[in-house]
């Protein structure tokens, strides 16, 4: 592809960005400006069109709308607190205990709901009074909300990275769903080690002491909502259904759960199906748009060129991933995630798969793990948004205390990037 194309594709999406175009329009605006500097008004627009209808005609990305669906029926059905209370028994006596009860929260719910935005709101508008009445720093307990967030988009089951797959050409599910536990745990377990330390050397109270009885019984009224992991993945693993049956499988799960909880009535349902519709709508249309700007960048040839340029720089893997890295980092900054995974995989991923030897899955991860940064940062981190809404408070109280939470984010990208086996050792160890 000409430089001046690249050029015309670069300039006239930032521009529709700028002037507040939504995003998903300035994609489809930017892939077809860039057509019409080869194609006619009339071939550029249709065959734009039928790319994006295509692109969506796919059994798989029906899970995305279940599995949405079923994230606003945990979301109202009580899941959330339950979830708080289970972890607050198991790690509250630690130093900082509530800082370390709202990141296991936020993994534990962000792996059930698969939403970093769901989970910082639902977990952060439990545990941030809780905090603010035990004197933690206010800015301090939203960093923590905001950055555990996260987590869940990496441990499965997890709408991103089925939208990985599909934008990938079929890297397995099931695969990347094995890959994303150790990387999200570690994640995890990072953000808990920084937010302890933080908290000791602050002096934050703990919660106080439970007996072996209460632990018990906060589990047995969490159970019914972890055993959800274990039949989605499960049932994928074994075979017994695929990752769209097991989005259904969720939703009637989540559905008798919640009626069983007493949480959401009949009368809430017209609301939650209106929700549900509303973010599959502004998902979908992003993964229509995205998917024929990608067709518009391999027509135009820009993998290629994209290849043929990190390798002049270097033959070296470590410095290309550094690079591509550094990459991501950026456009998580001013990109949201599902745009930027089908945008950038499809011109990344024959770069590291073709020339340097690295595993699909293995990049995938890396992929999403550098986007989850850019969801915590402004000016477009959804779930900064989210989590500063949730607490009423303003974003430029925000950003000091969250840096070190970046860095620790990056630290852990950083070895998920250069040992593979973090990320391939599960699916290797199964079968896939």
């Amino acid at each position: 592809m000409e430089a001046f194309e690249v050029l015309i594709l670069v300039v006239s999406f930032i521009f529709f960005i700028v002037v507040g175009v939504p995003i998903a329009y300035s994609i489809g605006l930017a892939g077809i400006i860039t057509m019409l500097l080869s194609i006619d008004y009339l071939p550029a627009a249709t065959t734009f069109a039928q790319r994006m209808a295509t692109g969506l005609d796919s059994f798989t990305l029906l899970a995305i709308p279940l599995f949405i669906f079923a994230g606003q029926l945990m979301n109202n059905g009580g899941i959330a607190a339950r979830l708080v209370e289970f972890a607050k028994v198991m790690v509250g006596r630690f130093p900082g205990g509530l800082a370390i009860v709202n990141v296991l929260a936020n993994m534990l719910f962000g792996a059930i709901s698969g939403s970093a935005g769901a989970s910082a709101s639902a977990i952060g508008s439990i545990m941030h009074p809780r905090m603010k009445k035990e004197k933690y720093d206010e800015s301090f307990s939203v960093a923590v909300n905001i950055s555990s967030a996260t987590t869940g988009l990496v441990i499965p089951p997890s709408n991103i990275l089925i939208i990985y797959s599909l934008a990938s050409g079929g890297v397995s599910i099931a695969a990347l769903f094995l890959a994303g536990y150790i990387p999200g745990l570690l994640m995890g377990l990072a953000l808990i080690g920084f937010a302890a330390a933080y908290a000791y050397r602050h002096q934050y109270p703990t919660v106080e002491k439970t007996t072996w009885r209460e632990k018990l019984q906060k589990f047995l009224a969490a159970f019914p909502s972890l055993l959800l992991l274990f039949i989605v993945l499960g049932g994928i693993i074994a075979g017994v259904f695929t990752a769209t049956e097991a989005s259904g499988v969720a939703v009637l799960y989540c559905l008798v759960l919640a009626f069983i909880y007493r949480e959401i009535r009949w009368r809430d349902m017209p609301d939650i199906i209106i929700k549900t519709t509303l973010t599959t709508a502004i998902v979908l249309l992003l993964v229509a748009t995205s998917i024929g700007l990608s067709w518009v960048m391999a027509y135009q040839e820009i993998p290629q060129n994209v290849s043929a340029a990190l390798l002049q720089l270097s033959d070296s893997p470590f410095l290309i991933l550094l690079i591509i890295n550094l990459i991501l980092l950026f456009v998580g900054v001013f990109m949201d995630m599902t745009p930027a995974v089908l945008i950038f995989t499809p011109i990344f991923l024959p770069v590291v798969t073709e020339q340097l030897g690295i595993n699909p899955i293995h990049f995938g991860i890396i992929l999403i793990v550098n986007l989850c940064v850019g969801l915590c940062t402004p000016p477009v981190g959804t779930v900064l948004f989210i989590g500063c809404s949730v607490a009423n408070v303003k974003i430029q109280s925000v950003i000091r205390p969250l840096i070190p939470f970046f860095l620790v984010m990056i630290l852990v990208l950083l070895l998920i990037t250069y040992i593979p086996e973090l990320s391939l050792w599960l699916p290797r160890t199964l079968g896939f």
